[in-house]
């Protein structure tokens, strides 16, 4: 009887040990930072722009280098709108090439694409005198469609590169399987639709935000947060729209995310840096939106 009570000791000990062992999404997290996106098509800041970088610590630029997007004359993936290099960023603030790819270049697997869009960001740094990264991103809002093949190009890029990858991850994409890179930022923007413009801010609200929730502290892969501080325009029936989320609503947000996994407060995005953008909103709401 000792022995069969001894075996059942064991076996729950083991099994006990063994959970503790596993990390839950919410014990993985990253290293708290403060980051922006760079989203214009050439690197130079202005004294605003600097001085926002360093006020706010900011020590990682995701700079969108170029486009990927389908030649619909040979049906194959191009680069587009790349980026020029008339400034530099401060040495002490880490330069991530950060690539946009269209779904629809993921629709079917084209060979070579991975080695060529390293190629392509090692060649610029190069031309540019660029100092060596460490890591790039891939931003793509793939859909169930283009998943699959998508998440093979990840897998490509990743072999190819031998470093940190890191892709976007919108709020629908959630119920996905997480792709195989080392860490996703949230796109906590562009959340409604823009046909329904007059209901609701497509930008941010809370309300298309929460939907998601459900999904995300079981998200099994280390995310950064990333909010939006820009003003969409655009022209309807020859009126001009302008959209810009109230600081309010971008706090409420953040409050409401980071309640439901709290690492999201560790490594903290802003979409993106412009002149206009910093000016939009107080310090204090900058302070906030960093506040780990």
């Amino acid at each position: 009887m000792r022995n069969k009570e001894y075996i059942i000791c064991t076996i729950l000990l083991s099994l006990l040990i063994t959970g503790c062992g596993k990390q839950s999404p919410q014990d993985v997290s990253l290293e708290q930072s403060n980051s922006v996106y760079y989203w214009r098509t050439d690197l130079k800041l202005d004294s605003t722009e600097q001085a926002f970088l360093q006020r706010y610590h900011i020590n990682k630029v995701y700079c969108r280098y170029f486009d990927v997007v389908m030649n619909e004359k040979d049906a194959e993936p191009k680069p587009n709108a790349t980026i020029s290099f008339s400034g530099t960023l401060p040495d002490n603030i880490e330069l991530i090439p950060t690539i946009y790819i269209t779904e629809d270049c993921m629709h079917q697997s084209h060979q070579g694409l991975a080695e060529k869009i390293v190629k392509r960001i090692l060649q610029m740094n190069e031309t540019n005198d660029i100092r060596p990264v460490s890591e790039i991103q891939i931003d793509c809002d793939y859909t169930l469609k283009s998943r699959k093949t998508y998440y093979q190009f990840l897998e490509e890029v990743k072999h190819i590169w031998g470093k940190t990858l890191s892709a976007t991850i919108r709020l629908h994409q959630l119920s996905m399987e997480a792709p195989p890179v080392d860490y996703g930022v949230l796109m906590i923007y562009n959340t409604g639709d823009p046909r329904k413009w007059e209901e609701r801010n497509p930008i941010l609200d809370i309300r298309d935000v929460q939907p998601y929730l459900k999904r995300l502290d079981g998200y099994p892969l280390p995310l950064a947060a990333a909010y939006p501080v820009y003003q969409w325009v655009r022209n309807i029936h020859q009126i001009r729209v302008e959209h810009a989320v109230n600081a309010d609503e971008i706090l409420r947000v953040k409050e409401v995310v980071e309640k439901k996994r709290s690492n999201l407060k560790n490594a903290i995005i802003i979409y993106h840096l412009d002149h206009d953008n910093i000016k939009r909103y107080k310090p204090e709401t900058y302070e906030e939106i960093y506040h780990h």
